[in-house]
């Protein structure tokens, strides 16, 4: 590797979130502030919903459970 063109590197950085969360990391910056973190995203939590205002998704499990399966035809 070349001398003097690489960022230093914290082996010990601290990131912060948004929630309040606090962990170590290693990184190029001493500190990293961050608005979302795993303890606080919906799709980590289990607290991710589907948005749906007509009813698409119960349509769609609809078709999809009212759908038989097909054969592929062997040539």
């Amino acid at each position: 590797m070349k001398k003097k063109i690489h960022p230093k590197y914290y082996e010990n950085a601290t990131v912060s979130c948004a929630c309040g969360n606090t962990f170590k990391v290693g990184g190029t910056k001493e500190f990293i502030e961050t608005e979302i973190c795993s303890s606080c995203h919906p799709f980590y939590t289990g607290k991710d919903r589907i948005l749906d205002r007509v009813g698409q998704v119960q349509k769609f499990r609809k078709r999809l459970a009212s759908k038989k399966p097909t054969k592929k035809k062997v040539k």
